[in-house]
Formats: C-alpha cells, sequence, structure tokens
C-alpha cells in the first residue's frame, strides 16, 4: 500500500511562509493499493482539493470516475474540502462517502452535503453531476472487494469520531484521529466533598480499559497516522477535554502495541515549521522511540507500507 498525505494540518487551514515545508492544508489521505487501480481517501479536509483535481487527470481519461471517501467525523476541518471536490461536478461520477453521525436526526448527507447550500456556496448539492452514496458507519469490520478488511473504532473526541484500519495483502495502515487518552470523569481528590470511593476507582479503571481497547486496535500496524496536535506541556495546561493527544502519549501508546511506523498527524495550526523540527529533534531520539519509526507528516509526502 502507498499513503499520500494531501493535508496534514488539523482545526483550520494555514497557509503561509511559516508553514510551507510541513503544509497548511487540513486532513485528507490517500491510500493506494499496489496491483489495483484504486485509492481510497480518508477526510475531506481542504487537501482534498488537489487531489480531486489529480484525481480528474488521472483517472477521467480512462471512463468515469469512482471514488471512495472515509470520513473520520463531521469537524468542519474534516469535510470543508468537499464543496471544491472536482469530480462531484463530472457527469458520470460515482461516490461513496462512509463516515459516522452524531446526532441522529442529522444524517451524514445533510452534515457533509449540506455545505453545498446557497447559505455557505453558490452551488446546491441537488444541482451536482455526480451521484454520491452516503454509508453511515458505526464499530464494525467488513470487506470491501479486491480483498481489502476495513475495522472502525470510536475514538475520544466531542463529537463520534472513527479511527479506521485498512488491511490488504498482510500490510496495516490505522488512524486514530482526532482522538485523546480516556480520562477518570470521577473526583480523585479524597479530601473533595464530591470524592467516592468506589465511583473513582471504577472510573479509572474504564479509562484503562478504554485506552487499551484503543492500543489492541492499532495493535502491529505497520503505519499508525496518529492525531498529535499538542505536546504533554500544552495538553497537561488547558487542552485535555479538546479531543486531541499529546506527542509524548503517542510515542508511549506506538511501543507498547508493537507499531512499527508512528505518523504525526493533525498539526497544531499556530505551530511553525521550525517549532515542528525542533520537536522532531527532542522527541525523536533513540531512547525515547526505541525501534519504532517516527517522523511527522509533511503534505505531499509518499509512504510505502
Amino acid at each position: 500500500m502507498q499513503i499520500i498525505f494531501w493535508g496534514v494540518r488539523g482545526s483550520i487551514p494555514c497557509p503561509g511562509p511559516y508553514t510551507v515545508k510541513y503544509g497548511g492544508n487540513t486532513a485528507c489521505l490517500e491510500l493506494r493499493f499496489n496491483g489495483l487501480e484504486r485509492s481510497l481517501i480518508i477526510d475531506a479536509g481542504s487537501g482534498i482539493r488537489e487531489l480531486g483535481n489529480l484525481i480528474v487527470a488521472r483517472e477521467l481519461p480512462k471512463g468515469p470516475i469512482k471514488a471512495e471517501i472515509f470520513l473520520t467525523h463531521t469537524h468542519w476541518d474534516h469535510i470543508m474540502g468537499f464543496p471544491f471536490f472536482t469530480p462531484i461536478y463530472i457527469p458520470g461520477t460515482q461516490i461513496k462517502v462512509y463516515g459516522p453521525v452524531t446526532y441522529e436526526n442529522d444524517s451524514l448527507e445533510g452534515i457533509v452535503g449540506g455545505q453545498l447550500t446557497y447559505r455557505y456556496f453558490p452551488v446546491r448539492q441537488t444541482e451536482l453531476a455526480s451521484k454520491i452514496e452516503y454509508i453511515n458507519l458505526k464499530e464494525s469490520s467488513f470487506e470491501l472487494d479486491n480483498g481489502i478488511k476495513v475495522t472502525t473504532k470510536y475514538l475520544n473526541h466531542p463529537i463520534l469520531c472513527l479511527g479506521y484500519r485498512f488491511e490488504y495483502q498482510g500490510r496495516s495502515l490505522c488512524t486514530a484521529y482526532d482522538t485523546e487518552p480516556f480520562q477518570n470523569l470521577f473526583c480523585t481528590d479524597p479530601h473533595h466533598p464530591a470524592y467516592d470511593e468506589v465511583m473513582a476507582a471504577e472510573g479509572e479503571q474504564v479509562a484503562r480499559e478504554e485506552n487499551q481497547k484503543l492500543e489492541d486496535f492499532f495493535k502491529g500496524a505497520d503505519c499508525l497516522v496518529y492525531d498529535t496536535q499538542y505536546t504533554q506541556k500544552e495538553y497537561e495546561s488547558n487542552k485535555k477535554g479538546w479531543g486531541h493527544s499529546p506527542m509524548e502519549y503517542a510515542i508511549q501508546a506506538g511501543r507498547r502495541a508493537g507499531v512499527k511506523k508512528l505518523v504525526f498527524f493533525h498539526h497544531e495550526p499556530l505551530r511553525t515549521d521550525a517549532q515542528i523540527d525542533e520537536l522532531a529533534r527532542q522527541l525523536f531520539q533513540p531512547q525515547v522511540a526505541d525501534d519504532m519509526e517516527i517522523f511527522f507528516a509533511k503534505e505531499g509526502d509518499k509512504l510505502e507500507i
């Protein structure tokens, strides 16, 4: 399999002179399969615009375009590129959009396609030339054709969010973003009036179990693309509950799970290229990474697994 990074930032696009090296577009990955004329798209952040232009140039001369988009969740930075995905305007195009929905009254079509209304955009969803099918996902495991296996896992984010595990010919890619470590939500201070010993103990146990489930999900992965928007210091200061993980925790979790390649992803939009370089020098030491390969995702990178 080959992974191409089309967008690696979190929260909001951040183009400019200080983000040129790692890129300023929001989340979009392309997953290609050796021996197959096929690719899957993971998330439709602003990075999907350039990918769509490439798909048109690459695929349209061969016939009608077929595309499959797997959304981790429906926060805007992960779907905002969809209206600019050129294939949706081309007659004959067939697109499948997979993803979770948090609110039962709002369908996946309503959320993603709802961007295409006159309130926000000059083209309405009903005016699109392509045929789009929306498929709601929960935690499950299923197979696409050609022996591609997909497993989904709920993550810890303020909105329902899925991690994906794609397996093909003995190789595996996992995504774990947007997510943060599960925490004990009960009071743990024995001197606090709200403290309950039994509830505190149960809260600790549940948090451990849920964190272990996630590590089991990406156990032994050839490549894990992990949400590492913050450092541990930033996370501890005032970012808990925001749904993003500290870098140091991702390294520890990846090592425990026996991951071969760990890719830092969903970069903080305020983080400059120079600051990311400095973090790489600090964190990617042999005594920290052990035998696991770690690097920050860069827009345009191609990774073989």
